[in-house]
């Protein structure tokens, strides 16, 4: 079921946007060779503990895409890695691409947000344009979440930026409804025909998240940890993830980290 949030559940929304946003923003920028990705795990359990009123989203999470109970606080991916990402004991390397996904409740709602970007000072330009074609997906999907589109416009608008950079999309994992819980309706997909689907209305809330792998649209889940999907041939994949709020004024992104944001047009902001 889709549900419609009224302003002032938009704006008890935006501290669990934040709080994500922030967190995601100090990792960046503290990330390191060196890194342990079980560093970072206990980075984020230590932060949402400190927080009154933070939960993780993640811990115990069991769905049916995963084997088991998800027992760590944030989800890290690495290089063939793009989804799920379990933390494990893995020091990051001068070169690695990392994606982070983390999703947490404050006060009853849920801000859900995710960032790729490169270790260190070795920069493969290949990465970086696929990390790029991840962002600048999000934002054409997210100048499309206005009253009065289709979903199809956010979908297709996502689809045309990977296409135009040679990437394929898979349609098996994409975004989601947000609101007391992490993952609700409507589902929206990384591709898809404009003027077709749901008519977004305002009130909705929904996670856009943008992910591609280099060189094929196949994944495989890792069968050691029964939760990470990496690309079916080894190739590398980047992901980017906002939660946003359609208005009659224009989408607002409610997990802003401000340096990634600052090419989204204003009244998105």
């Amino acid at each position: 079921m889709i549900e419609l949030k009224t302003p002032d559940e938009i704006k008890a929304m935006r501290p669990a946007g934040k709080f994500v946003g922030d967190i995601l923003k100090n990792l960046r920028e503290n990330t390191h060779p060196g890194t342990n990705l079980l560093e970072i795990d206990d980075y984020v359990r230590r932060r949402i503990e400190e927080r009154k009123g933070a939960v993780s989203c993640y811990v115990d999470y069991a769905p049916d895409f995963g084997t088991g109970p998800f027992a760590h606080y944030i989800c890290a991916s690495v290089n063939d890695a793009v989804l799920h990402g379990v933390p494990y004991d893995y020091t990051l390397k001068n070169g690695d691409l990392l994606s982070l996904d983390l999703a947490i409740t404050v006060d009853g709602w849920v801000g859900d947000s995710a960032i790729s970007f490169i270790v260190g000072e070795k920069k493969d330009p290949e990465d970086l344009r696929l990390i790029k074609t991840t962002i600048d997906a999000l934002r054409a999907g997210i100048s499309q979440a206005v009253p009065g589109n289709r979903l199809g416009d956010v979908s297709a608008a996502i689809g045309d930026v990977a296409h135009e950079q040679g990437y394929t999309v898979n349609l098996e994992f994409g975004g989601h409804g947000v609101g007391h819980i992490m993952h609700g309706d409507p589902h929206v997909a990384n591709d898809g025909k404009a003027h077709h689907g749901y008519k977004l209305r305002s009130g909705l809330v929904i996670a856009i998240e943008p992910w591609f792998l280099r060189t094929t649209d196949e994944i495989v889940q890792d069968q050691r940890d029964g939760w990470t999907l990496r690309s079916a041939d080894g190739s590398r994949g980047a992901h980017t993830e906002h939660t946003i709020a359609i208005t009659d004024d224009g989408p607002i992104i409610l997990t802003r980290r401000d340096e990634d944001d600052a090419a989204i047009p204003d009244k998105a902001r």
